[in-house]
């Protein structure tokens, strides 16, 4: 009777704050990056529609949504997220939520996703059926990768390939679709601002680590940065950041067209800034703040980009 009572007390107690945080609106900005860097080629190029970017915009905010919540029960459930965690006390982890209610909230965003998605190949393929199939194996693909990066049992999370995953949806997938839904068709050279972002974004995601890694061995996840250790994850931390940078000039270099191409490089030093105060840091769990300071570099990176394409 009384884990009746305590069950139906948490069902009341979930709030729309609650729900909001469990959400992780800081993460979104990193999850449009990609999407931006994306539409801003294709609007530089003069072939674009309105509707793709917006659909690919909700798509990729449905995704993002969706991984956040996947992750919050995935790691309460293995108990990763416990009293020992560095990072923000998670919802499922704080009783707020209940574990079934965020298993039903995964359900529904998956089919928010799904649905979004659709109408986003709709809008961007019409009648070009095998083209639309295409992309909606790639899209219930970034599904369950959102899913599965920490449920299940063979979650991918745990076995140190979340910073692949990171760089082929947040980068590849996320520029290179949201380009090729507007244009329909093909360039290499969009590999390079493609993999810049995904560097970037697989940034956000070391930090996390890092700052978790201690809790983590001791949780079975074996992400790479605990694999590296402290002082060597902190040095691919620094790779993957000029490899943004390294990439997006040589795009620039390759399509040149005015010094506004360079616009990006005026978010070099907020980079530099953090990466120094990232360095001088021993204490691990004083690295939260910069997760949130990265995604929103990333993201401004990525407008920057955009807009000195346009210029």
């Amino acid at each position: 009777m009384d884990r009746k009572n305590n069950a139906s007390k948490q069902v009341k107690s979930a709030s729309a704050a609650d729900w909001i945080e469990a959400m992780r609106p800081r993460t979104l900005p990193l999850a449009l990056s990609g999407i931006i860097a994306g539409s801003f080629i294709a609007l530089a190029e003069h072939k674009y529609k309105w509707i793709v970017i917006i659909m690919s915009t909700i798509t990729a905010i449905f995704l993002q949504i969706l991984s956040n919540l996947a992750n919050d029960y995935g790691d309460a459930v293995k108990g990763t997220d416990n009293e020992k965690r560095v990072g923000p006390v998670r919802t499922v982890q704080s009783g707020r939520i209940t574990p079934q209610q965020m298993k039903n909230a995964t359900i529904l965003f998956s089919l928010f996703s799904l649905i979004s998605g659709l109408a986003l190949l709709y809008f961007a393929f019409g009648d070009k059926l095998w083209l639309a199939l295409i992309f909606l194996v790639l899209g219930l693909g970034a599904i369950a990768a959102a899913i599965k990066y920490t449920m299940g049992e063979h979650a991918y999370g745990y076995k140190g390939w979340g910073d692949l995953f990171v760089f082929l949806f947040f980068g590849l997938t996320g520029v290179i679709g949201a380009w090729f839904l507007n244009t329909l068709y093909w360039r290499y050279d969009i590999l390079l601002p493609a993999s810049a972002l995904g560097f970037l974004s697989t940034g956000v995601l070391n930090l996390n680590n890092m700052r978790d890694m201690d809790n983590d061995l001791a949780s079975g996840k074996r992400s790479i940065a605990s694999r590296l250790g402290y002082p060597k994850a902190r040095i691919y931390h620094a790779i993957l950041i000029f490899l943004g940078f390294i990439l997006s000039f040589i795009y620039v270099v390759m399509n040149y067209k005015s010094i506004w191409n360079y616009l990006f490089l005026l978010t070099l030093p907020l980079f530099l800034k953090d990466l120094v105060a990232i360095f001088k840091m021993k204490d691990k769990s004083l690295l939260d703040p910069f997760l949130k300071k990265l995604a929103l570099s990333t993201l401004l990176f990525s407008v920057l980009f955009g807009i000195g394409l346009l210029l």
